[in-house]
């Protein structure tokens, strides 16, 4: 598969473009940016042609990978898919719920292959430990604090003006709701409350009947940053191990699981209309936010729930 990356900031130069050019599996085909001299860098750092014309990089490939603010990956992946591309997407899809289900029934209607990358969802041991959990009944209630310093350090991420817009709730969040759902099933309300700075507090109900509570926070303290969760329920506590992946390894598995749905044709757990579920949850928590109330969610077409946790 050709894989062609859109996008040249610090995700895309240490993340998406080591682990392309790394995989055995794929050809990394080419790099577009919005800054012709970031892209060119790049490329030449991989061996690889640096496009001027995100469509004509379109054009020469199977797939992209994108690593884009939200905002301009809506508009890019759309086009991608139209052009008949497997997508290979950051998080969150999009800003906009329209946006994140117009790219969902784009790759549907056309039986492409897609991948988010939640980091957490893909290698090391934390993988097999979702999906034993999801595999038991009888959850009860579960607790994520994620919190983040990109705010409080000199992280690279620092100055990006869509988190600096949408937060903690919009970067962080996802992250969150792609391991809570697997295990307690579809959210059916949320409630969320803001916090100091950026930090926000949900509550969701989930639809099997458990409830969750979440922290997401991207000013906190470095002394106290870090990601918990804690599941409770018939089996006891439950908690995350601590042990992850670098990134570059986890991005690897991702594309291993975007070449296998494209093989196969059956949709990856994590693919473009789980995507979507992750932006309709976010905006209702917007919504209560603003409204400070609780923000009941239509319920999803009839499929089956939890989506496996497979990586």
């Amino acid at each position: 598969m050709r894989i062609g990356l859109l996008g040249t900031g610090p995700w895309a130069r240490g993340v998406h473009a080591p682990a392309l050019a790394g995989h055995p599996g794929v050809e990394f085909a080419g790099v577009w940016g919005r800054r012709p001299e970031a892209a060119a860098e790049i490329a030449a750092e991989h061996g690889v042609p640096a496009y001027e014309d995100a469509d004509k990089l379109i054009a020469d490939v199977d797939a992209v990978a994108v690593a884009l603010a939200p905002q301009a990956q809506a508009e890019l992946a759309l086009r991608a898919a139209e052009a008949g591309r497997h997508l290979l997407l950051d998080k969150p899809v999009a800003l906009a719920v329209p946006q994140a289900r117009r790219i969902a029934d784009t790759v549907a209607a056309g039986r492409l292959a897609s991948v988010v990358f939640f980091t957490l969802r893909f290698g090391g041991e934390r993988v097999g430990w979702l999906a034993e959990q999801a595999a038991r009944d009888g959850w009860f209630t579960a607790r994520c604090d994620w919190l983040g310093a990109v705010f409080t350090t000199d992280s690279p991420y620092a100055a990006s003006p869509w988190r600096r817009e949408k937060g903690a709730l919009w970067d962080i969040g996802p992250h969150a709701l792609s391991l809570l759902l697997p295990v307690l099933g579809d959210a059916a309300t949320v409630a969320a409350a803001a916090g100091p700075a950026d930090t926000v507090h949900l509550v969701i109900g989930h639809a099997g009947g458990a409830s969750s509570s979440t922290t997401v926070s991207l000013t906190a303290p470095p002394q106290a940053a870090g990601v918990a969760l804690e599941l409770r329920g018939e089996a006891g506590v439950h908690r995350l191990p601590e042990a992850g992946v670098p990134p570059v390894e986890a991005f690897g598995h991702a594309v291993d699981g975007l070449l296998a749905a494209a093989r196969s044709g059956t949709p990856h757990p994590c693919d473009a209309a789980f995507g979507l579920r992750v932006v309709e949850i976010l905006a209702a928590a917007e919504q209560s936010l603003t409204e400070r109330a609780t923000v009941p969610l239509q319920p999803l077409p009839a499929s089956p729930w939890p989506p496996t946790t497979e990586a």
